[in-house]
């Protein structure tokens, strides 16, 4: 007679733990008579997200078998293979059986757990200290799943039959809480510069026994929480009869530099294993209704707002006048677009920090009011984003102090804006130095920048995205430069050198008037294969890729900056211009001198010497 053993799952839930027995290492493992599966559940109920199914992989995992009467059973073979999430087990006689099992995930001595060897189904398998006063750094699995053996009469009498295939389903014994917040105003959110919890007596069951029951207490203190950046839990459930209540202490900032601080009461009564619960606070705030587009770091990192004028931007926008364009004396450029949004555009390779945007709408008052703070406007920012008049209804602040309630808008009322822009930031301040500014764009004078060689023409090139970002620093420096006391100062000293191309004295006031008049260049890089480095005259202004990357330091690079520039200024070769002291002597080295009192006073802020897009 031959034996049939047959094992039939009955069901699979719970949540619990349990010991094993060793696999004999001389027994076959290649046909056990029952192999477990196992699974973790996902959160599950009303307010948790929807369950789902995923093979369980655990940091610990303990197991047991039990019979009918819960005592362990000794007499098995067993083994757990963490690749597969699968437990064999051989040995197993006619009678009915549980199989348990406990996962962790994490580290259970964070916590402070202790997993005792169980010998019997009711006894403590799982345990927490009484005075943890902490919510649990791992989470923790359980299940109990019934299943029979049973030996069965064949044809040929009884005999053993291939081994069956389970699943056994784990789910949390935890109850994870989710403190949640709801706000009227996205830039309220944005500006909370702390969020705490504070609990009053909190009980938690902090034993586990073998058969999935709850029992213990903890002590009912729960220290603070922060939730500043963690706003989810996990905590033994609540013992039967406890609650968890507490405050909410919020603290945010607003962009005139004060501070708000408020409290919020909350209570939950049900934590089950299992599931997520949420604590929310809808947050009422004094600046609800604030016009003012408060763009904290968090909250501008959160437009995922780009750049211009980056390494990726195609020749066909870079190059186009209508979509790149600037004037030194305004690098900050601001206007409302047709959809009611705030569209802000700098030309800078320098960051601004600080920056108040001020705005006169005649629809909505007589006065300037504020409309948007940004605690730093990246170099080279290219903001947009729709305006909280176009949203609700809003409360303003004019420059007078008054405060105005303005209806909801539509965006064609907001035509004729009218910009007003303060800052803290010294760079700002060297920014609005610049009275005299000059109008930029690029252009790839039948270059190609899309070929390793630039595609030259004649003597120019492709010029890159990293070369016109080296324009606006340079630029940017000299219409600074032109207006400092300091270069009139070395003009006047030096007016016997300033000659035109007859040699000809040209007077210090009118070699102040031809640099500080209004101009527009389009910009190119200059091809030097032909032994040319620079080019210039009337709106055309180039200079070869080393020029741009050092000006910055080299004075031999400067005085070809200089050099082009006295070309566009209307002078020739025998002037002192171009081959003369006031390109090779007195602008060239005045600049490199004085690099750290110009608005870009650094190189590193571009680093174009390293960029991988230069050409090689």
């Amino acid at each position: 007679m031959k034996k049939i053993t047959l094992i039939t799952c009955l069901c699979s839930l719970l949540l619990m733990a349990c010991s094993r027995e060793e696999w004999n290492t001389t027994a076959s493992t290649d046909t056990p008579e029952a192999v477990f599966k196992l699974y973790d559940v996902g959160y599950s109920g009303t307010l948790s997200r929807a369950s789902t199914l995923e093979e369980a992989r655990y940091d610990r995992l303990e197991y047991c078998i039990v019979d009918e009467n819960g005592n362990r059973v000794r007499d098995t073979k067993s083994k757990y293979n963490p690749s597969t999430s699968e437990i064999y087990v051989e040995g197993l006689h006619e009678g009915n059986y549980r199989l348990l099992v406990l996962g962790v995930k994490g580290n259970e001595s964070l916590d402070r757990a202790t997993i005792h060897e169980l010998n019997h189904i009711d006894e403590t398998w799982l345990e927490f200290p009484e005075d943890l006063q902490k919510p649990l750094d791992a989470e923790y699995f359980y299940s109990q799943t019934p299943f029979t053996v049973t030996v069965q009469q064949g044809t040929g009498g009884k005999q053993e039959v291939a081994a069956i295939r389970q699943d056994v389903k784990q789910q949390r014994i935890i109850s994870k809480v989710d403190f949640e917040f709801a706000y009227n105003n996205p830039y309220v959110r944005t500006a909370v510069t702390a969020k705490r919890a504070t609990f009053g007596s909190a009980h938690f069951y902090t034993v586990l026994s073998g058969d999935g029951a709850m029992a213990g207490e903890s002590d009912g203190t729960l220290q603070d929480l922060l939730l500043d950046s963690v706003t989810s839990y996990c905590f033994m459930p609540l013992k039967e009869g406890s609650v968890l209540n507490g405050e909410i202490s919020i603290q945010t900032r607003n962009y005139r530099g004060s501070e708000v601080s408020q409290v919020y009461a909350f209570g939950q009564k049900e934590m089950e294993s299992n599931h997520i619960h949420q604590i929310e606070t809808k947050v009422n705030h004094p600046d609800d209704k604030s016009v003012v587009m408060f763009l904290t770091s968090s909250a501008y990192a959160e437009g995922k707002h780009t750049k211009i004028l980056q390494d990726d931007e195609t020749k066909e926008v870079y190059t186009n006048p209508s979509l790149r364009k600037f004037n030194t004396a305004q690098p900050l450029q601001l206007n409302i677009t047709d959809d009611g949004e705030l569209h802000m555009r700098f030309y800078s390779p320098r960051d601004l920090k600080n920056v108040l945007v001020k705005v006169h709408i005649p629809a909505v008052s007589d006065e300037y009011f504020d409309l948007a703070y940004f605690d730093t406007i990246p170099g080279f920012a290219d903001f947009y984003e729709a305006l909280p008049l176009v949203q609700r209804s809003s409360m303003c602040r004019t420059e007078s102090g008054r405060q105005i309630e303005v209806h909801q808008m539509q965006a064609s009322e907001l035509a004729g804006a009218e910009f007003k822009v303060e800052s803290t930031d010294p760079y700002w301040e060297k920014l609005t130095k610049i009275e005299h500014g000059w109008d930029i764009y690029w252009g790839l004078y039948g270059g190609d920048p899309e070929r390793e060689d630039g595609g030259p023409v004649g003597n120019w090139m492709g010029i890159r995205p990293v070369h016109c970002r080296e324009s606006v620093a340079l630029f940017l420096n000299f219409t600074y430069m032109i207006d400092m006391p300091e270069h009139e100062q070395i003009l006047t000293e030096n007016a016997d050198q300033l000659y035109d191309d007859n040699k000809n004295p040209i007077q210090v006031e009118r070699v102040l008037q031809q640099m500080r008049q209004k101009r527009t260049l389009q910009v190119g890089l200059v091809y030097p294969g032909n032994g040319i480095i620079g080019l210039g005259g009337g709106s055309t202004f180039g200079a070869y890729q080393q020029a741009w990357f050092e000006h910055y330091w080299n004075a031999y690079a400067c005085s070809i900056m200089f050099h082009e520039l006295g070309h566009v200024m209307g002078y020739g070769h025998s002037s002192s211009f171009t081959y003369g002291p006031w390109a090779e002597k007195l602008m060239n080295n005045f600049y490199v001198q004085n690099l750290s009192k110009f608005p870009i006073d650094s190189s590193t802020y571009l680093n174009s010497k390293n960029n991988p897009n230069r050409y090689k």
